[in-house]
């Protein structure tokens, strides 16, 4: 008798490893059939794009409880996904993903800014398939999950939890995939996703931010603005969703994808 394994998902964030919408992430990789490890930061590291920790050592520490597996990494998203892949995991993962995080990771600026993405492009950099993903929040619902990020506010719940299921069976269908280029499929989940919500292909929004800092009395604050949306068509990962759609943009870091 042949028994089929089951695929192993490697999963990391930037919101940190206490942060509830991670955890809703696991439980759905798991109820979608994975065998889930997890490595990822000790605490938030949004905003930090591809960064790695080049000049100081890196803390690793198990953190039972989340999954067959997890790491408490104090280190960058892309540190966690490299010291796993190098060092941590006994085999290769089937899959990568890196999420669920708390606020879009739309238009180019935020998507080359996103500790979310970077997490997901480590992973095909070393020849996995590779998920990002991310549920748009009302400003008042970010400003309260940000805060206290261990904890979903029951409301959000029901969202929170189709984004994850929604999430889990995508990155199941990578599974076996040929994963020879650089992509990393970013998917946009609506404030007010269902499990009925349906998935467009997007491009990202071309948004022209300005300063996101403010002079204080010693220095420069970061201070975010919405910006100037330079392509305001139905096409874009704003523009869906806007419309109450999942947006789903795949990123061709190897010039790769068919034209």
């Amino acid at each position: 008798m042949t028994f089929r394994m089951k695929p192993t998902a490697l999963l990391t964030n930037d919101d940190g490893i206490h942060a509830a919408f991670l955890h809703a992430l696991v439980a759905a990789c798991v109820g979608e059939g994975f065998d889930v490890v997890v490595a990822a930061p000790a605490g938030e590291r949004s905003w930090i794009g591809r960064a790695f920790s080049r000049h100081r050592e890196v803390a690793v520490t198990e953190h039972p409880g989340l999954g067959r597996q997890a790491w408490s990494v104090d280190g960058t998203p892309s540190d966690c996904v490299n010291i796993a892949l190098g060092h941590l995991l006994r085999s290769r993962p089937d899959v990568v993903i890196s999420g669920l995080n708390i606020g879009f990771n739309a238009t180019m600026p935020l998507c080359l800014s996103s500790g979310t993405l970077a997490g997901a492009t480590e992973g095909t950099a070393w020849g996995l398939p590779a998920v990002a993903c991310s549920l748009d929040l009302e400003q008042p619902v970010f400003e309260r999950v940000h805060r206290t990020s261990s904890v979903c506010p029951p409301e959000l719940r029901p969202h929170l939890e189709s984004a994850c299921r929604h999430a889990a069976r995508f990155a199941k269908s990578l599974v076996g995939q040929d994963a020879s280029g650089l992509l990393v499929h970013s998917l946009n989940y609506p404030a007010g996703v269902t499990d009925e919500t349906r998935m467009e292909r997007t491009r990202p929004a071309l948004v022209r931010h300005g300063s996101l800092f403010r002079r204080t009395a010693t220095g420069y604050a970061f201070a975010w603005n919405d910006g100037e949306n330079l392509t305001p068509d139905r096409a874009t990962d704003l523009a869906v969703l806007e419309r109450g759609l999942i947006s789903h943009t795949v990123f061709d870091f190897g010039g790769t994808a068919p034209l």
